[in-house]
C-alpha cells in the first residue's frame, strides 16, 4: 500500500458489475467453528449504519455517505434492507440491498471489518447477500460496484460468484 499526504486526489476505476439471473448455488453453511448470525435492521438509525459503514470502509477511502445531509442517508435506509454480521457479539460486516426501478437490487454496500477479513466470512457473506436480493419479488437484475480503491480481491470475488463486468469508469 502506498502511503498519500491528507488532501491528494488519487484516481481510481470504479467496475460496474451485474448478474441478470439467479445463481445455481445454494445458501451456504458457516464457516467450521463460527458461531455468526446475520441479523436484519428494522428502521435502524443513521449513527448505526454510519458506524458499520465507518468499521467497514475506513481503510478504502469509504466517504461519501459522510458528505450526505442525515436525512438523504436516512432516505436511503429506509429504501434498503440492512444487514449485520454478528460473530463473538460485534458486528464483523454488513451488506445492504437497494431496490431500484425495473426490477433491479443493487448491493448498494458489502464488507467485513478488518479483524474479519481472511476468517472464511467474506464468501458466506456474499453468497448469502446475492441470494437474499434475489428473493425479492419480481427481481430480475442485481447489481454491485467497486472500485480500485477497494479491498484488492474484491473484483474477483464478485466475478467468481457470478457478477460480470458491464462498464468501467475512471474517476
Amino acid at each position: 500500500m502506498t502511503l498519500q499526504a491528507a488532501g491528494t486526489e488519487v484516481s481510481y476505476t470504479i467496475t460496474y458489475l451485474e448478474m441478470d439471473a439467479r445463481p445455481s448455488f445454494d445458501y451456504p453453511h458457516l464457516p467450521v467453528g463460527s458461531s455468526a448470525a446475520l441479523l436484519r435492521a428494522n428502521d435502524p438509525p443513521v449513527w448505526y449504519f454510519l458506524s458499520l459503514y465507518d468499521a467497514v470502509g475506513r481503510d478504502y477511502a469509504w466517504e461519501d455517505m459522510h458528505a450526505l445531509p442525515e436525512d438523504e442517508v436516512r432516505g436511503q435506509l429506509e429504501r434498503s434492507d440492512l444487514y449485520t454480521l454478528m460473530d463473538h457479539g460485534w458486528p464483523h460486516g454488513f451488506f445492504m440491498l437497494e431496490g431500484l426501478p425495473d426490477n433491479v437490487v443493487d448491493l448498494a454496500y458489502f464488507g467485513l471489518v478488518p479483524e474479519a477479513v481472511g476468517s472464511g466470512l467474506g464468501g458466506w457473506l456474499l453468497k448469502t447477500a446475492i441470494l437474499t436480493a434475489w428473493e425479492r419479488p419480481g427481481v430480475e437484475k442485481v447489481t454491485v460496484n467497486t472500485c480500485t480503491l477497494d479491498h484488492p480481491r474484491a473484483l474477483a470475488l464478485y466475478q467468481k460468484n457470478g457478477f460480470m463486468p458491464v462498464r468501467r469508469k475512471e474517476a
